[in-house]
């Protein structure tokens, strides 16, 4: 093999091809059909397919079962820890944070409007948190600093726990 330098680099074969011209006639270097064929749906200008589309055999993504189910019920938050919140305010003197504060701080956006803060990490310093939802850890480790956790939106009632009573009869 020979030595390779500037004067004898060259480019790889075809990669300066440019993309096929189609529906140009003769002159294009493709002939007459222009690679398309002859006739049928594929040789027609503004033919697409659709995405899986095979051939009129029925395509793998309606063969195969569905499964699950989405919960349209489902509340989303936006979850926060502790050392994510620790890192954004290190030495900016905040000793509250609140809902609008989040956003600013860039730990949520506005898409999930709900934010729960979950426990990872270490507080050094006292803060008072406000936020729709708390882990356990979470509280322990703010209260632990001296901090104070608020919950925002009021007590959620829990759902009833085992069998459901009902009224006494009279």
């Amino acid at each position: 093999m020979a030595a390779r330098n500037l004067s004898n680099l060259r480019s790889p074969r075809k990669a300066n091809t440019g993309r096929k011209r189609v529906g140009r006639g003769m002159g294009s270097g493709m002939g007459k059909t222009s690679t398309r064929g002859h006739k049928g749906q594929g040789s027609r200008s503004g033919f697409s397919l659709m995405r899986g589309f095979e051939g009129g055999q029925m395509p793998l993504h309606r063969r195969l079962p569905k499964r699950g189910f989405t919960n349209i019920f489902r509340t989303e938050y936006t979850v926060v820890n502790l050392d994510r919140i620790v890192a954004q305010i290190e030495g900016l003197g905040i000793t509250e944070i609140g809902l609008d504060d989040y956003k600013k701080l860039g730990l949520a956006s506005s898409k999930k409007p709900l934010i729960k803060i979950l426990g990872s990490g270490e507080l050094t310093s006292a803060l008072t948190i406000q936020a729709h939802k708390f882990s356990k850890s979470a509280i322990e480790k703010i209260e632990k600093a001296g901090g104070k956790a608020v919950l925002l939106g009021g007590d959620v009632p829990a759902a009833p726990k085992g069998k459901l009573v009902s009224k006494a009869k009279e």
